[in-house]
């Protein structure tokens, strides 16, 4: 089984205008809505990929209920911890002349939801996948992570942490299967400018060194590279198209690898991983299979 952790989901209302001015009412060319976060995200894309997930995390009021409802609807399995209070987030994203985005903020989270979450997270059995991802909401406490991992630590789960700095290094004791920073956020974590592909080797190679098994880093026009479980470095270019959608396409490729590693074969889940990432940002939307075939052909 995996599975999928969502702290703040979300609903992305995408806004098309031609030209936005600011301080005047604007119309929109066209909308679109989407269920969003990063481990939603995570578990549209391995529904394309014929992977089953079930998304967890937290949800509240009627727009929690909508969430829910459309990944049940998209064929997700979905086991969320229902807050008493609040509403899950709407985030407003305008596209025109420039990208700008209006993120929510989410409802508080208590101490009896997280242990809500803590006990179905301990329905997990030896060789499942838990996938967390995402930033944390101010309402929890910043080492959930670690919280997470300490306690299913006695059993042979396979982990996927797709965080930035301290919340990733803090979790590198547990050994964690996966986890996929971007060279920007690699070069964050240890203070240094990353020039070469050199460069980029030897930091990844550090996270291996403290903890990581593998260790995947996405570097957007310039491909990827893998640092596999035995040491091994993979590299893989990029795909070719016009970007049209920033958002989910390091979610994509976390889903595509974790789909093309069922075989065991890291240079395929290398190269589904990008085809995926490539698949969303070339996409108005999350990536759909027949994309991701497409472009995986090209690598």
């Amino acid at each position: 089984m995996v599975c999928t952790v969502t702290f703040n989901p979300a609903i992305d209302y995408v806004v098309h205008t031609e030209k936005m001015k600011l301080g005047a009412t604007n119309r929109s060319e066209r909308e679109e809505m989407y269920f969003g976060g990063k481990g939603i995200n995570v578990s549209v894309v391995l529904r394309e990929l014929g992977i089953e997930s079930k998304a967890l995390g937290f949800t509240a009021g009627f727009t929690g209920e909508a969430i829910e409802n459309g990944l049940n609807d998209m064929g997700i399995d979905t086991d969320f911890v229902r807050l008493e209070k609040g509403n899950s987030r709407i985030n407003v994203k305008i596209k025109s002349d420039e990208e700008t985005e209006l993120n929510g903020q989410g409802p508080d989270i208590d101490d009896k939801a997280v242990e809500s979450l803590f006990e179905k997270l301990d329905a997990l059995s030896d060789g499942d996948t838990l996938i967390l991802a995402g930033s944390i909401p101010s309402s929890l406490p910043s080492d959930i992570y670690e919280k997470i991992l300490e306690r299913l630590s006695r059993k042979k789960i396979r982990t996927v942490v797709d965080a930035t700095k301290d919340l990733l290094l803090n979790v590198l004791k547990y050994k964690p299967f996966l986890i996929k920073p971007n060279n920007h956020e690699l070069a964050e974590m240890f203070g240094v400018e990353l020039d070469t592909d050199e460069d980029i080797e030897k930091y990844a190679r550090k996270l291996r060194d403290m903890g990581a098994v593998n260790v995947l880093i996405s570097m957007a026009g310039d491909g990827a590279m893998l640092i596999d479980e035995t040491g091994k470095t993979h590299r893989c270019g990029v795909c070719k198209g016009r970007v049209k959608n920033s958002v989910g396409a390091g979610d994509s490729m976390v889903a595509g690898f974790i789909a093309g590693i069922q075989n065991g074969d890291y240079e395929y889940a290398l190269k589904l991983g990008t085809a995926a990432g490539g698949a969303t940002a070339f996409s108005d939307g999350l990536a759909v299979k027949q994309k991701i075939t497409e472009l995986l052909e090209t690598l």
